[in-house]
């Protein structure tokens, strides 16, 4: 496994990352956080993809959900987060891998919107999401039954690859599991111009969940959650390594890459601005 330090690594190739936001809703604090939150009121949460563009590889991490589910869990769908690769430059056909940190359904649907690529996940979070545990509707509520269908024919078709355990994908990005939020979560590490950074998705949806130690509202397990937390924190070695699955500031921290893109695509390979995110938590 490639050695866990922050910095830039002689000799690692490195990519460019970019967030794509596709869409978003607004939600409360009350909502967002274990035991909810004493200070309620108005809470973003913005949906994204991401995508790690180097020399000779070109990796999506998730693939975020279709019109039609927008609709019916009244979602703003803003624009179809495969096709708008394209924003920066990628053909959805040009992707090499992609990775999906979990199944629920904001992260795992759009497989058959990549032609060519080949698909990681980790093993626990299929056998789960297929699982008994299914029968009951508190489970199944952050799935989409045709989105697992489509998952499994992938796995008929020899493009899911499934890992137990962190995984070095290429050389300067690998695959961590990060469990609470869902039993199988997986992050991802990538090497970049200013070094090392994990894009953590869903194990801490805002920087709040990691930064102030308040998890979020839905868990699986809320101490592996929080031990979850810990080794993002080591392994990303700051706040400004670490980028979060849902967090608005994300498009406040990080410059677009053309001026026309500026709250759509946020370019993560660049350095964030460290001072929006003191203003946003007071200080």
């Amino acid at each position: 496994m490639t050695a866990m330090n922050p910095q830039h690594t002689p000799g690692v190739p490195e990519y460019e990352v970019y967030a794509i936001r596709y869409a978003s809703r607004q939600a409360h604090r009350r909502d967002m956080f274990q035991l909810g939150d004493p200070h309620d009121g108005p809470m973003g949460l913005d949906y994204y993809v991401w995508v790690l563009v180097g020399k000779d590889r070109k990796v999506m991490v998730d693939m975020g959900f279709a019109q039609e589910t927008a609709k019916r869990r009244n979602r703003n769908w803003e624009r179809c987060p495969v096709e708008s690769l394209r924003l920066v430059g990628v053909e959805p056909g040009q992707i090499d891998d992609a990775v999906i940190s979990h199944l629920h359904y904001d992260h795992a649907g759009n497989v058959n919107l990549l032609p060519r690529a080949r698909l990681h996940l980790q093993e626990p979070e299929l056998h789960f999401a297929v699982g008994s545990q299914m029968r009951n509707a508190f489970f199944r509520m952050p799935y989409e039954v045709e989105d697992l269908v489509d998952l499994l024919r992938m796995n008929y078709a020899e493009r899911l690859h499934l890992h137990n355990g962190s995984v070095d994908l290429a050389p300067g990005i690998s695959v961590h599991p990060m469990p609470g939020h869902t039993c199988g979560l997986q992050v991802v590490r990538v090497h970049t111009r200013r070094g090392w950074i994990v894009l953590v998705a869903d194990a801490a949806h805002y920087y709040e969940n990691i930064y102030k130690r308040r998890p979020f509202s839905l868990a699986l397990d809320v101490p592996q959650m929080m031990t979850s937390f810990d080794r993002i924190t080591a392994m990303a070695g700051g706040m400004d390594r670490i980028v979060p699955g849902h967090d608005p500031l994300v498009m406040s921290m990080y410059p677009a890459p053309r001026p026309e893109l500026a709250g759509i695509v946020a370019r993560l390979d660049a350095e964030p601005d460290m001072a929006a995110f003191a203003a946003h938590f007071g200080g």
